[in-house]
Protein backbone atom coordinates (compact mmCIF):
# COMPACT_ATOMS: atom_id res chain seq x y z
CA UNK A 1 0.00 0.00 0.00
CA UNK A 2 1.36 3.67 -1.08
CA UNK A 3 1.43 6.14 1.14
CA UNK A 4 0.79 9.66 -0.21
CA UNK A 5 2.99 12.33 1.60
CA UNK A 6 1.68 16.48 1.05
CA UNK A 7 4.31 17.94 -0.93
CA UNK A 8 5.15 21.42 -0.17
CA UNK A 9 7.20 23.21 -2.79
CA UNK A 10 7.95 26.02 -0.61
CA UNK A 11 8.81 24.28 2.72
CA UNK A 12 12.74 23.90 1.85
CA UNK A 13 12.62 27.90 1.16
CA UNK A 14 11.31 28.61 4.31
CA UNK A 15 13.63 26.21 6.62
CA UNK A 16 16.39 27.83 4.32
CA UNK A 17 14.95 31.42 5.63
CA UNK A 18 14.36 30.36 9.29
CA UNK A 19 17.80 28.96 9.36
CA UNK A 20 19.21 32.69 7.75
CA UNK A 21 17.25 34.50 10.90
CA UNK A 22 18.66 32.73 13.41
CA UNK A 23 22.33 32.63 12.30
CA UNK A 24 21.38 36.59 12.09
CA UNK A 25 20.43 36.60 15.61
CA UNK A 26 23.72 34.90 16.61
CA UNK A 27 25.64 36.98 14.51
CA UNK A 28 24.62 40.12 14.18
CA UNK A 29 23.99 40.12 10.42
CA UNK A 30 24.01 43.29 8.69
CA UNK A 31 21.27 45.33 7.79
CA UNK A 32 22.42 45.13 3.86
CA UNK A 33 22.71 41.62 4.06
CA UNK A 34 19.00 41.09 6.54
CA UNK A 35 17.44 42.76 3.44
CA UNK A 36 18.88 41.06 0.87
CA UNK A 37 17.69 37.68 2.18
CA UNK A 38 14.18 38.99 2.82
CA UNK A 39 14.42 38.98 6.55
CA UNK A 40 14.59 42.54 7.29
CA UNK A 41 11.22 43.91 9.04
CA UNK A 42 10.62 40.56 10.75
CA UNK A 43 10.52 40.20 14.27
CA UNK A 44 13.02 37.73 15.84
CA UNK A 45 13.17 35.03 18.54
CA UNK A 46 10.43 33.35 19.98
CA UNK A 47 7.38 35.69 19.13
CA UNK A 48 7.75 35.63 15.54
CA UNK A 49 4.88 33.89 14.33
CA UNK A 50 5.09 31.83 11.04
CA UNK A 51 2.71 30.90 8.24
CA UNK A 52 1.57 28.13 8.17
CA UNK A 53 -1.78 26.21 6.81
CA UNK A 54 -3.42 23.25 8.65
CA UNK A 55 -3.09 19.75 6.95
CA UNK A 56 -6.82 18.36 5.94
CA UNK A 57 -8.46 15.12 4.65
CA UNK A 58 -11.81 15.26 2.24
CA UNK A 59 -13.51 12.02 2.07
CA UNK A 60 -17.05 10.92 0.58
CA UNK A 61 -19.98 8.93 1.39
CA UNK A 62 -22.87 7.91 0.23
CA UNK A 63 -24.72 10.57 1.86
CA UNK A 64 -22.26 13.59 2.76
CA UNK A 65 -18.41 14.50 2.37
CA UNK A 66 -16.33 14.66 5.52
CA UNK A 67 -13.50 17.01 5.82
CA UNK A 68 -10.86 16.81 8.66
CA UNK A 69 -8.78 19.19 9.61
CA UNK A 70 -5.62 18.44 12.32
CA UNK A 71 -5.65 21.48 14.85
CA UNK A 72 -3.84 20.77 17.30
CA UNK A 73 -3.68 23.73 20.24
CA UNK A 74 -6.05 25.50 18.33
CA UNK A 75 -9.53 26.56 20.49
CA UNK A 76 -13.00 26.29 18.97
CA UNK A 77 -13.46 29.96 19.92
CA UNK A 78 -10.72 30.67 17.61
CA UNK A 79 -12.09 28.98 14.58
CA UNK A 80 -14.50 30.83 11.90
CA UNK A 81 -16.22 28.87 9.77
CA UNK A 82 -18.13 29.93 7.04
CA UNK A 83 -20.06 28.96 3.23
CA UNK A 84 -20.68 31.44 0.73
CA UNK A 85 -20.99 30.98 -3.30
CA UNK A 86 -19.82 27.39 -2.57
CA UNK A 87 -16.56 27.96 -1.12
CA UNK A 88 -16.72 26.60 2.41
CA UNK A 89 -13.76 28.81 5.07
CA UNK A 90 -11.56 27.62 7.74
CA UNK A 91 -9.69 29.98 9.08
CA UNK A 92 -8.76 30.73 12.93
CA UNK A 93 -5.67 31.11 14.29
CA UNK A 94 -2.80 29.13 16.85
CA UNK A 95 -1.31 30.98 19.61
CA UNK A 96 2.30 30.67 20.58
CA UNK A 97 1.85 28.44 23.96
CA UNK A 98 5.27 29.40 25.83
CA UNK A 99 5.10 33.61 25.96
CA UNK A 100 7.34 33.47 29.31
CA UNK A 101 9.95 35.52 29.32
CA UNK A 102 12.14 33.22 31.58
CA UNK A 103 12.29 31.02 28.68
CA UNK A 104 14.93 30.55 26.00
CA UNK A 105 13.82 28.94 22.97
CA UNK A 106 16.82 27.05 20.53
CA UNK A 107 15.07 26.20 18.07
CA UNK A 108 11.09 26.27 17.38
CA UNK A 109 9.46 24.31 14.31
CA UNK A 110 5.33 23.94 15.39
CA UNK A 111 3.74 26.50 13.71
CA UNK A 112 1.37 29.23 14.96
CA UNK A 113 -0.09 32.39 13.74
CA UNK A 114 -3.21 32.72 12.07
CA UNK A 115 -4.71 30.31 8.85
CA UNK A 116 -7.18 30.29 6.55
CA UNK A 117 -7.88 27.35 4.17
CA UNK A 118 -10.59 27.71 1.58
CA UNK A 119 -12.59 24.53 -0.09
CA UNK A 120 -14.82 24.61 -3.43
CA UNK A 121 -17.96 22.29 -2.62
CA UNK A 122 -19.93 20.31 -5.20
CA UNK A 123 -22.86 22.72 -6.21
CA UNK A 124 -25.06 19.56 -4.83
CA UNK A 125 -24.76 19.76 -1.11
CA UNK A 126 -27.10 21.40 1.79
CA UNK A 127 -25.72 24.31 3.10
CA UNK A 128 -27.83 24.47 6.17
CA UNK A 129 -27.29 21.17 7.34
CA UNK A 130 -23.76 21.62 7.71
CA UNK A 131 -22.41 20.35 11.27
CA UNK A 132 -18.61 21.32 12.83
CA UNK A 133 -17.06 19.27 15.81
CA UNK A 134 -13.32 19.82 17.08
CA UNK A 135 -11.91 17.04 19.36
CA UNK A 136 -7.93 16.38 20.61
CA UNK A 137 -6.88 18.47 17.79
CA UNK A 138 -9.57 17.61 14.93
CA UNK A 139 -12.11 19.17 13.49
CA UNK A 140 -14.40 17.48 11.08
CA UNK A 141 -16.90 19.14 8.66
CA UNK A 142 -19.70 16.95 7.72
CA UNK A 143 -21.29 18.25 5.04
CA UNK A 144 -24.76 16.53 3.73
CA UNK A 145 -25.43 16.12 0.27
CA UNK A 146 -28.20 17.16 -1.33
CA UNK A 147 -31.12 14.61 -2.58
CA UNK A 148 -30.62 13.79 -6.30
CA UNK A 149 -33.12 14.80 -8.70
CA UNK A 150 -34.46 11.62 -9.83
CA UNK A 151 -35.72 11.18 -13.62
CA UNK A 152 -39.92 10.80 -13.44
CA UNK A 153 -41.43 8.56 -15.99
CA UNK A 154 -44.03 10.52 -17.73
CA UNK A 155 -47.14 7.88 -19.76
CA UNK A 156 -48.61 8.83 -22.88
CA UNK A 157 -52.01 8.34 -22.84
CA UNK A 158 -53.94 8.68 -26.33
CA UNK A 159 -56.07 11.13 -27.56
CA UNK A 160 -55.73 14.62 -26.61
CA UNK A 161 -55.30 16.03 -23.10
CA UNK A 162 -58.36 17.35 -21.20
CA UNK A 163 -59.13 21.01 -22.43
CA UNK A 164 -57.38 20.95 -25.69
CA UNK A 165 -58.15 19.88 -29.40
CA UNK A 166 -55.98 17.82 -31.59
CA UNK A 167 -54.88 20.85 -33.53
CA UNK A 168 -53.70 22.47 -30.10
CA UNK A 169 -56.50 24.86 -30.42
CA UNK A 170 -58.75 25.48 -26.54
CA UNK A 171 -61.40 23.00 -26.79
CA UNK A 172 -62.81 24.30 -23.62
CA UNK A 173 -66.45 25.75 -24.94
CA UNK A 174 -67.03 29.62 -24.42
Amino acid sequence: MATMMRWDPFQDLRDAQEEMAQMAQMAQMSPRLAHALGLQGQPQGSDRATAWAPALDISERKDAYLVTVELPGVEADDLDITLEDGLLTIQGERHFAHDSSEQQFHRVERRYGAFRRSITLPAHVMAEGIQASADNGVLQILVPKAEEAKPTRIQVHPGPIEGTAANGEDATPS
